[in-house]
């Protein structure tokens, strides 16, 4: 009989855990999960997720054990897989990611330019304090991270722990997606070639059952990516990235975020407060309907593949942030990169690329430098490094923004940066 499974969610505190808990429950026949442990900080949010989860898992017909604690030794003694979607500071802090760049004229975003710098600032050493107790608790375990940024936070902790992860987005497999909806194939079919990192990548050479796209068929699928000039994709022949749009439209983005009434930060905390109010109710046993206009869907269904590929072995295609290896020859080897990748009990590998587009390998190498510099500085707490990092940005580069921007930065997320103000 195959070990039955326990699944520890760190960040429960999320509005996002009932979708993966949906996920594992629509898997129960391929994914035997016995035990469900939901850990966070915020008692409060964890009390009203648990009372929410109970709720939700009898609406589902889901026979499985629910547990929460604050503790991570607790929860990680006999765990299997770590799901983790924590945001250290909450959307609070994300406010200050996306606000103060603004003022000097460059993108508040919370994954892209400074504000995804700062994000990673703050949550890398958490992170790292989770591997570490992986390590410590449940060394067999996969860690199945969904915190962003999710690639600088994979690279982080690979660099430091010997930990079984996996960085995951849901933009990896978007293009997947979208060919099964504008050209309805199944999504098994369609297979292609990814270059880059997390948001910021181009997917290229498609195949639906093995036979290249048409260009006919390219204008369909390319419709599905909003966020950039389709004038450009078509030029470039590669589906990107939506995050792009932050580098090929600069300045309109720049605009539109300047005369915004709200952040999207602030958005969501207002958002928040409704679904919050929805999971309390004690009558309420299935997800908000205010959840969908949260975005980011698609999380359970990447956490739960992976988790099914590894337990069953099946050798499923995924695109995942690893390290590179050499799949991409002008990174380095030990730098994450987001790829197609081969997913089964033996880990996760990176397939070789055919043909680089070579006219976007200087953005992407660009792109990693500063993800690089801003790794050693969440490690670190060093000044001059995260400042190098800002200028080797491509959205920041100059040193007359970069230096005012960094302090004031610092100084905002200063408690959730032990690094860089020791006592």
């Amino acid at each position: 009989m195959k070990k039955e499974l326990k699944v520890v969610i760190i960040g429960a505190g999320s509005s996002y855990t009932p979708e993966l808990i949906e996920g594992l429950s629509e898997h129960r026949n391929v994914l035997p999960v016995k035990e469900i442990v939901l850990v966070d900080i915020n008692e409060e949010r964890l009390e009203i997720m648990d009372g929410f989860v109970h709720r939700y898992c009898r609406h589902l017909g889901y026979n499985v054990e629910i547990s929460s604690t604050t503790s991570r030794q607790e929860a990680f003694v006999g765990a299997d897989f770590i799901a983790c979607q924590i945001r250290v500071g909450g959307n609070k802090q994300r406010i200050y990611d996306e606000k103060i760049p603004l003022k000097y004229g460059v993108i508040g975003q919370e994954t892209t330019g400074v504000g995804g710098m700062f994000n990673a600032l703050r949550t890398i050493p958490v992170m790292i304090e989770i591997a570490k107790d992986v390590e410590k608790y449940c060394p067999d375990a996969w860690i199945v991270n969904y915190s962003n940024p999710t690639g600088l936070v994979t690279e982080a902790v690979l660099k430091v722990c010997d930990v079984k992860m996996a960085g995951l987005c849901a933009g990896g497999m978007r293009p997947r997606w979208w060919c099964e909806e504008a050209l309805e194939v199944s999504e098994e079919s369609v297979y292609y070639d990814y270059i880059g990192l997390n948001h910021m990548n181009f997917t290229y050479n498609i195949t639906i059952d093995g036979k290249p796209i048409t260009d006919e068929q390219f204008s369909k699928v390319a419709k599905k990516c909003a966020t950039v000039s389709q004038d450009l994709i078509h030029k470039l022949r590669l589906i990107p990235s939506q995050y792009t749009q932050y580098y090929f439209h600069t300045s309109k983005i720049l605009s539109q975020l300047k005369s915004q009434d709200k952040t999207r930060g602030e958005a969501i905390l207002e958002l928040e407060k409704q679904i919050w109010r929805e999971y309390s109710n004690p009558e309420n046993d299935d997800k908000p309907k205010t959840l969908a206009k949260r975005g980011g869907g698609g999380y359970s269904r990447i956490a739960v593949g992976v988790m099914e590929a590894v337990y069953n072995d099946t050798g499923k295609w995924m695109v995942i942030n690893v390290p590179n290896n050499g799949t991409i020859q002008f990174l380095d080897d030990e730098a994450v990169i987001e790829t197609a990748c081969f997913v089964s009990r033996d880990g996760i590998k990176p397939l070789n690329l055919k043909n680089y587009p070579t006219e976007v390998i200087g953005l992407i190498s660009a792109v990693k430098n500063y993800e690089s510099l801003t790794v050693e500085a969440a490690l670190t707490g060093d000044y001059d490094t995260a400042l190098k990092a800002m200028l080797a940005h491509p959205l920041i580069r100059e040193y007359d923004i970069a230096k005012p921007l960094l302090d004031e930065m610092l100084e905002a997320h200063k408690d959730y940066l032990p690094q860089f103000f020791k006592k």
